[in-house]
């Protein structure tokens, strides 16, 4: 579910502008989960274009205003969401911290980053969702350490099957600023693919 559908039309053409969005069906992209896919988006590019960051950056603070109201804390996962999360931080006026996806090997061995107390009403952010494996990582090993996860707010998400299924297993309530059908719509619209390409990203996505 998305806040505000004109908002995430706004987000989806704006990581079109900044071409965030990669389309290499002759040579797939491989995700962090392993899985082979024909569509990349790249949420780093965000931070290196201040026009299209406000934007995400102010309806990510936003969301978490509206769905999370009870949030004292964000927590970023590294590395993509630490940047996210300590700008909707600053806008929101609370403090962050970062989960890594593995303890450190030096100093304190830190898994988490950042004080965080037991019973602490923390929002994971995260740039996208893939399968949401990693992003469930972070949220397990933020509950280990006592925090009460809210929920996990993201981007973008790809919104495959396997996503919904592992989120709901794990008990881990999600939110995303845009959604691949929308970025798939404007993406249409704009030229950007070819009209029935987008149809077969989509169910591509269905069939992970």
């Amino acid at each position: 579910m998305v806040r505000d559908e004109n908002k995430e039309r706004e987000i989806a053409r704006g990581l079109l502008k900044i071409k965030a969005v990669f389309l290499r069906p002759d040579e797939p992209f491989t995700w962090a989960s392993g899985i082979k896919s024909p569509i990349y988006c790249d949420n780093r590019l965000i931070l290196t274009a201040p026009e299209v960051r406000n934007v995400v950056e102010n309806e990510m603070a936003e969301t978490i205003r509206e769905f999370y109201p009870q949030c004292e804390k964000l927590m970023g996962t590294a590395t993509a969401g630490i940047a996210h999360a300590a700008i909707a931080a600053h806008i929101l006026g609370m403090p962050m911290g970062y989960v890594r996806s593995s303890s450190k090997s030096h100093g304190r061995n830190n898994r988490i980053e950042g004080e965080l107390k037991s019973g602490d009403k923390v929002v994971v952010i995260e740039d996208l969702f893939s399968t949401g494996g990693s992003s469930i990582e972070a949220v397990k090993a933020l509950r280990e350490a006592g925090a009460d996860v809210l929920g996990i707010v993201s981007i973008f998400t790809y919104n495959t099957n396997k996503a919904e299924v592992n989120f709901r297993e794990a008990g881990v309530d999600h939110r995303s600023l845009c959604t691949i059908e929308t970025l798939i719509d404007e993406a249409e619209k704009e030229d950007y693919i070819r009209t029935g390409e987008g149809e077969k990203i989509i169910k591509w996505l269905r069939e992970i």
